[in-house]
């Protein structure tokens, strides 16, 4: 998983990225720990790349993105925030959003 540090990395990842996975987290979250490696195993079974970002490091990007809790998993498609889970995620959901990414083709903008 590739970390995001600043709201200006994430705007170039956005645009070059066709798919892509984003984990957010924030600091002292037992939830988003106990979260991070299970996300990073579905890595795994995919083509599309994943992002993680700390919220409350890069806030710029919290205020912009709406990461009013955590954890969040957003899934972006061409720019555009496909889909997004928050607090309570099911893997399956993460899961099948992942299989419709991986159906419709990941090729770099």
């Amino acid at each position: 998983m590739i970390k995001i540090t600043n709201y200006a990395d994430w705007l170039q990842v956005s645009e070059k990225e066709q798919s892509l996975l984003l984990f957010v987290k924030t600091t002292n979250c037992s939830v988003c720990e106990g979260l991070y490696p299970k996300m990073q195993e579905l890595q795994v079974e995919t083509s599309i790349p994943f992002y993680m970002v700390n919220a409350s490091d890069v806030k710029e990007m919290a205020g912009q993105l709406s990461l009013f809790t955590a954890p969040v998993v957003l899934f972006w498609r061409n720019n555009k925030e496909y889909a997004r889970f928050a607090r309570f995620i099911s893997l399956g959901d993460i899961r099948n959003v992942l299989k419709e990414l991986d159906d419709m083709g990941n090729s770099h903008v």
